[in-house]
């Protein structure tokens, strides 16, 4: 029956119900703080996840079955149920449930809290379209939170994104979508409370916050999913509860070690010199005649380079001539390496006729490699679900990269730019379509890497990837992509930070300086330089064909503003490693808004917290001479860093901050000052 279809109970056990309707099931699975509802055809077997994982360390390589309650805090909330309807009470929100249509409401004292749009609000039966959709009542004045690092604003009320992974080299933070992350989580907030909605998928969808309208509907919003089943979370409580509650659903944080949080260099020049050695070890030299001191190098590519192709595993010996005797150079100076690599073997790569013949590749309908566009050619994806061809990166990781010194790996281009359905992945013996599952490729490629490493027995080995799904934390940090250089730029990706902050991820930050588009001018770059220091990745990274790479001594004469603005960050870091083990444990963001802390803080401010302690206070306008801050609440005041007579919170000051003046920032007066 379309848009008709009545539910009747199958199941009911003390912390799960069952309905059916048409072919379809719905199953509720009651737990503490959130309720999971699977919309589930019984024609389409339910893929496994990866991404949740609570109270284990880690997921089984092959997955976990989805509808798993191992290790959840059930609940057994008392039911009630008649012919029309189903109730229930869950962390102090009454629920409601038309068995018509399966219309879920849920409530607080001060309101509808959550609503399923009226008429219809999954996909039961094609009414909808292809794949899965929800569609949900959407409320007037609401905010909405999280989905990674999607540009635009903070609050993604009245915008549509795609959920999707994608290589946007010089991307712009304002509007372009998507990007490297694939994360279905947002949150929420609204007069009556706030709610969080997980989707476990790694299907490509949209989802539309208010964008379209429909005249036989209240306003609402939507996902839509190419996957036929889907299964999401309703996490109830404040937005920073949903946030650690989201974050503890994906498993354990992997820790960050300490030499991470210093600076560490990066460009694609030095690698694609032909002099790559001498560049890299005149890197140190350089640093240690400006005084700056280094945590990491992160090599680029061009280590791999055969003429202009980029070969994953292939030391050029010709720009290194010992890769053995660089890392040794580097690990005398205390300065990690972290070699890039990627997944996608070139057709013309030495390694591609062995893959090709155990069967390693994502292949096409007959069996063969398929192939895709690629740095320098066309290539083939390693299968990562292929039990082989996972063993077979370890392997490589283990010889080419850690057996010559190198102890942290640098996960790059893993996006998986495969579109079509007729593209196949084993699956781990259950054969798929890999566009069903194009984000995972990049999780279980960092976990393969870590394993390498861990395995080899390196001792807190960093691990970094540019695509990420819920539960890539378990395994790598991340950073923002190839940014774009440009003032507007730097504000956005400060926005595009407050996004990533919501997301479960606590090591991360964009490319300081810009990787794409022009050399920063003068004011820019230092400018770029008083944000990145709040930030727990300070990386500057770039790629500038025409131009000088955006290093700390860009420019000479302003090498002294640098140098104080380094020996600041040198500073930070004892307290930046303590936050982020705290934050391993309470789940609460290194960086975060503002309105973590006071929920009516404008959530587009430029100001954030950095820690627990501090609150940063940066310049994002071109030609600024000052910063305007209205101090958020706190009992004790504020001293603006971590000296002079507390300050009120609540009093908007005015602070003189010139380019090559200290930032601004201020210390929770009841704390010392942190560094």
């Amino acid at each position: 029956m379309r848009f008709d279809h009545r539910f009747r109970s199958i199941a009911a056990a003390p912390s799960m119900r069952a309905y059916e309707a048409d072919g379809v099931v719905v199953r509720l699975d009651f737990f503490e703080h959130m309720l999971r509802v699977a919309v589930l055809r019984r024609d389409v077997p339910l893929l496994p996840t990866w991404s949740v994982c609570p109270n284990c360390d880690e997921v089984p390589l092959a997955g976990r079955e989805k509808l798993s309650t191992d290790g959840f805090a059930l609940a057994a909330p008392v039911v009630t149920e008649t012919e029309e309807t189903v109730s229930f009470a869950l962390d102090g929100t009454s629920f409601s449930i038309e068995k018509k249509n399966f219309r879920i409401t849920a409530r607080t004292d001060r309101g509808v809290l959550y609503r399923d749009r009226s008429g219809l609000a999954y996909n039961f039966a094609g009414e909808l379209g292809a794949g899965s959709a929800h569609y949900v009542q959407r409320f007037t004045g609401q905010r909405i939170f999280g989905l990674g690092d999607k540009s635009g604003p903070v609050s993604k009320s009245l915008r549509r994104y795609s959920l999707a992974a994608v290589d946007s080299m010089g991307y712009h933070a304002a509007y372009s979508d998507p990007l490297y992350k694939q994360i279905p989580f947002y949150i929420c907030a609204h007069d009556a409370g706030a709610y969080g909605l997980y989707y476990d998928t790694y299907s490509n969808g949209t989802v539309d916050f208010g964008v379209e309208h429909d005249n036989y509907f209240e306003p609402f919003q939507s996902v839509r999913f190419e996957e036929e089943n889907l299964v999401f979370y309703l996490i109830l409580g404040t937005v920073p509860e949903i946030v650690r509650r989201f974050s503890a659903l994906c498993g354990p944080i992997a820790p960050t070690p300490e030499w991470a949080f210093r600076y560490c260099g990066s460009t694609m020049e030095y690698t694609d010199a032909p002099d790559a050695d001498a560049r890299l070890r005149g890197f140190l030299r350089q640093c240690a005649k400006t005084g700056i001191r280094p945590g990491g190098f992160y090599l680029s590519s061009g280590y791999t380079q055969i003429d202009d192709r980029r070969c994953v595993f292939h030391w050029n010996t010709d720009k290194i001539p010992s890769p053995k005797a660089l890392a040794a150079h580097f690990d005398a100076h205390g300065v990690a390496l972290i070699p890039n690599v990627k997944p996608a073997f070139l057709t013309d790569h030495p390694l591609y006729p062995t893959i090709a013949e155990h069967g390693w590749f994502l292949t096409d309908g007959t069996g063969a490699p398929a192939c895709f566009p690629f740095w320098g050619g066309m290539a083939s994806y390693l299968d990562f679900t292929n039990p082989g061809a996972y063993a077979f990166w370890k392997d490589c990781v283990r010889r080419q990269l850690i057996d010559n010194g190198y102890r942290h790996i640098w996960n790059d281009n893993n996006e998986y730019d495969v579109q079509g359905a007729d593209v196949f992945a084993c699956g781990f013996g259950r054969p798929i379509p890999a566009n069903r599952i194009r984000p995972l490729f990049s999780c279980l490629m960092a976990r393969a890497s870590r394993e390498a490493c861990i395995e080899a027995g390196v001792e807190a080995p960093f691990n970094v990837s540019r695509c990420a799904i819920a539960g890539t934390q378990r395994v790598a940090s991340t950073w923002t992509g190839d940014n774009f250089t440009s003032f507007d730029e730097l504000r956005w990706n400060h926005k595009q930070a407050m996004t990533m902050a919501l997301t479960g991820f606590v090591f991360f930050g964009p490319d300081i300086g810009g990787f794409a588009g022009p050399q920063p001018n003068r004011e820019l770059f230092l400018r770029w330089l008083q944000y990145g220091v709040f930030l727990p990745r300070f990386t500057l990274h770039s790629w500038k064909p025409d131009a000088p790479s955006t290093m700390p001594w860009l420019y000479p004469d302003l090498l002294p503003a640098v140098q104080r603005l380094f020996a600041l960050r040198d500073a930070m870091v004892p307290y930046l490693f303590a936050e982020a083990e705290r934050s391993r444990t309470t789940r609460d963001p290194l960086i975060r808004p503002v309105f973590w802390e006071q929920p009516d803080y404008d959530p587009e401010s430029d100001c954030f917290l950095c820690g627990d302690r501090v609150l940063a206070c940066p310049v994002f306008d071109e030609g600024a001479a000052a910063v305007c801050v209205t101090l958020p609440t706190h009992s004790a005041g504020w001293t603006l860093r971590g000296d002079g007579d507390p300050i009120a919170g609540g009093t908007t000051v005015t602070v003189p901050c010139a380019p090559t003046d200290p930032p601004v920032w201020f210390v929770k007066a009841d704390y010392p000052n942190p560094w």
